[in-house]
């Protein structure tokens, strides 16, 4: 569950608990390669290999080879960043780090695995992390510069599609397109009142010095971040919901708890960490009131009765959809689902809630499922929902017709990468480069560095 307003878009290391693996130990350190005035050295790559192991990072090649060649691009770009005068927000990347961190501790259990597994302290690594997230940043922000005025004409598509050979066709797998009715089944206000009584007890345990407040988040909230003391990390105010974000920035007192707060996610308590600049780092606790079995039942009936209505042409599924569903994410877009993944209304089977799922694999366009109970995974409650299958795409190589958004992304995809190759290449030209003895001996992706000092 989370409270924030928005899932931040930010690549998660895909295997953290592997076990890192040994790397050639580092003799003595040498420069490998000068691009410009800047010297890449044998520990640097050494460093990035290493992490690439911890990442589980997939290298396409020698990593003697790749990792020092993107390291020369990455120093085209920041040379590129330095005559733009394009600089990374530190408060952004203060926050990306946070995150990160409070991710690997999360999953490896404490700050002190996450220094063992790492081999160096909290505050190093996260110097480190720091270096590399400001980095990443500033090169996003010329690259971005660099395809920003991509853009493709129904002329291109045709052209682009028309030339790829037909093993570069992609095949399209299944894929539906559905509209869909939920409710939020009544709540008691009985439930309710428990939930805030449990809440305001646990404030005042942690006020009178009874029980660290993280020791209640790990036993008792509902929210992910109960693996780490209920700890979300440095965040803006728009990060959060507004109710939360409101109480959350004008605490002051870290020895004082919060009152209850009320959000779409449920009811919380909070605690002050720091505050840091325009950023704040808080714990807190979730709790959510649970829906009965009676409301549960209740709300399946209502939702069939409405079923048997559009069925029997009373009114449309898209009407009952505007003036019923209290699903905000489809409830003014006529029931339309939509694919967060692509933007589209389009989805794989597996891109669907499983429950949906489940319902549209049995069905044919038109149909509309009887009432069923699913899981609001965003807010961990039950609703209700009735589901209409709208179309159904068979599997099937690629074309303009059926997948015309389809391949215009891939072709703004091949723009945007041949022109940064295009770039790179015409800036390798333009830059002093010399590859030591020993570290030239490769095949690179980038025509040109092989063409010795100039």
């Amino acid at each position: 569950m989370k409270i924030r307003r928005h899932i931040i878009p930010m690549s998660l290391l895909a295997a953290i608990c592997a076990v890192a693996a040994p790397i050639k130990k580092n003799v003595a350190d040498e420069v490998a390669w000068i691009v410009g005035d800047e010297p890449i050295f044998r520990s640097e790559i050494e460093e990035n290999y290493l992490q690439a192991r911890q990442e589980n990072a997939n290298i396409a090649g020698d990593p003697y080879c790749v990792i020092p060649e993107r390291l020369a691009v990455e120093k085209l770009y920041l040379h590129q960043a330095k005559l733009d005068t394009i600089t990374a927000p530190e408060s952004q990347v203060a926050a990306g780090v946070d995150k990160r961190l409070n991710y690997f501790i999360a999953n490896l259990g404490s700050k002190e695995k996450v220094e063992e597994y790492f081999r160096k302290p909290i505050p190093q690594l996260r110097e480190q992390m720091m270096e590399l997230m400001r980095t990443n940043y500033i090169v996003e922000q010329v690259q971005h510069n660099l395809v920003k005025d991509v853009k493709a004409t129904p002329k291109d598509v045709r052209k682009y599609f028309s030339e790829l050979p037909a093993d570069s066709i992609p095949y399209v797998p299944m894929q539906v397109e559905a509209q869909i009715i939920q409710i939020n089944p009544r709540i008691p206000d009985q439930e309710i009142e428990d939930v805030k009584a449990r809440l305001r007890d646990y404030a005042d345990r942690v006020n009178r010095g009874e029980i660290p407040f993280s020791t209640l988040a790990i036993m008792y909230s509902e929210d992910g971040s109960s693996v780490q003391g209920g700890e979300l990390g440095f965040h803006g105010r728009a990060d959060w919901v507004p109710e939360f974000s409101q109480v959350a920035f004008n605490l002051s007192d870290p020895d004082r708890v919060s009152r209850v707060v009320e959000t779409e996610y449920g009811y919380h308590i909070i605690q002050l960490i720091e505050k840091r600049g325009e950023q704040v780092n808080v714990r807190h606790i979730l709790l959510t009131p649970k829906v009965n079995s009676k409301d549960l039942s209740d709300g399946v009936v209502k939702l069939d009765s409405l079923r048997k209505e559009i069925v029997a042409g009373k009114f449309t599924f898209e009407d009952a959809a505007q003036l019923v569903s209290q699903d905000k994410n489809t409830r003014n877009n006529r029931g339309v689902m939509i694919n967060q993944q692509n933007g589209t209304n389009r989805f794989e089977m597996q891109d669907l809630p499983p429950e949906v799922a489940r319902k549209i694999e049995l069905m044919q366009p038109g149909d509309i499922s009887e009432a069923f109970i699913m899981k609001d995974r965003s807010r961990n409650r039950d609703v209700i929902a009735i589901v209409k299958l709208t179309e159904r795409i068979a599997g099937h190589p690629a074309n303009l017709s059926d997948d015309y958004n389809m391949v215009k992304g891939m072709y703004e995809n091949h723009m945007r990468g041949k022109i940064l190759t295009d770039w790179i290449e015409n800036k390798i030209k333009d830059t002093y480069t010399r590859i030591a003895e020993g570290w030239d001996g490769c095949d690179f992706q980038y025509k040109g560095w092989n063409s010795a000092a100039r």
